[in-house]
């Protein structure tokens, strides 16, 4: 048998397209040509990897079983020509983070890590923690950072940072700078986060243990459209306190105090329990107090 790294290359990217012609642009060749390349490694493997289903391939029972494998040996590989082209640690990460973590604690993690490896490569998406913890599952990237609750055991979680949700609203509001009581809630329309979101997970269960119905005015995917809503009287909203820091300080929104919900959350860092740690993984994973995994 003699598989060959390049088919490897095409079996991981037709996996991470779903789709042989997204693939085959992916890496930069033809898409008969990596049909081809596809074929050959299941003719050596005596096995199909995919389920075909019109025009999109989806990874079957064999095929999921490959996967973990061939990324850790195109990983390791790419790890030893990094190190023969230059003296210090080289890598091209990707990762994935819920908007809050990637717009407020990651710039300066990727900035420190930057100074002390300058030849590492970073690439970054920004999605909700339903969308990164998909991508983690599907191996299209190599680590999240999330903000809600993650409870598949395929993947290894570790506490990050203490976060906290706060209700805010426009200055001029009744409740603006006071403390709300469970009947002040009951009926204010509320514009929120999309469902998938942790900041909205961690609402939703602070509103049902207090009981307290919720009106939902808008659902929105990006927290400052969410703040501007809430600046033009549209609602009462509930984002992280990283979120609204700058709000509060210029005085344009307030803060509503909310005792009886818990709106406690902590971020996590996540990653695929088949994922090889590379030099990479490992280099982010310390800034973020992660060692020893």
């Amino acid at each position: 048998m003699k598989i060959t790294l390049r088919q490897l290359e095409i079996f991981s990217a037709i996996a991470s397209h779903g789709h042989v012609t997204r693939a085959a642009e992916a890496i930069a060749m033809t898409q008969s040509a990596a049909s081809t390349a596809l074929s050959e490694l299941e003719q050596q493997l005596g096995t199909t990897l995919f389920d075909r289903i019109g025009r999109q391939l989806l990874l079957n029972e064999a095929g999921r079983q490959l996967l973990p494998k061939a990324l850790d040996v195109l990983d390791r590989i790419r790890e030893i020509e990094a190190a023969t082209q230059s003296g210090d640690l080289a890598f091209d990460l990707h990762l994935g983070a819920s908007l809050t973590i990637g717009n407020h604690l990651l710039p300066p993690l990727l900035a420190e890590l930057g100074r002390r490896h300058p030849h590492g490569q970073v690439r970054l998406a920004l999605k909700n923690t339903e969308q990164v913890v998909a991508d983690l599952l599907n191996y299209r990237i190599d680590l999240g950072f999330v903000e809600g609750p993650v409870q598949d055991e395929r993947l290894r979680r570790f506490v990050w940072h203490q976060d906290r949700l706060n209700v805010f609203t426009r200055p001029d509001h009744p409740l603006a700078g006071r403390t709300a009581t469970h009947d002040d809630l009951k009926t204010v329309p509320w514009i929120l986060r999309e469902k998938g979101s942790g900041t909205r997970e961690v609402f939703d269960r602070a509103l049902a243990s207090a009981a307290l119905p919720c009106t939902i005015a808008f659902e929105l995917e990006q927290p400052e459209a969410i703040r501007q809503c809430v600046r033009n009287g549209l609602g009462l909203g509930c984002l992280s306190t990283l979120e609204l820091r700058d709000a509060f300080h210029a005085g344009w929104l307030a803060p509503v105090a909310t005792p009886f919900l818990d709106l406690e959350r902590q971020f996590q860092v996540v990653l695929h329990r088949d994922k090889h740690l590379s030099s990479g993984l490992r280099a982010i994973l310390a800034l973020c107090g992660v060692d020893g995994v």
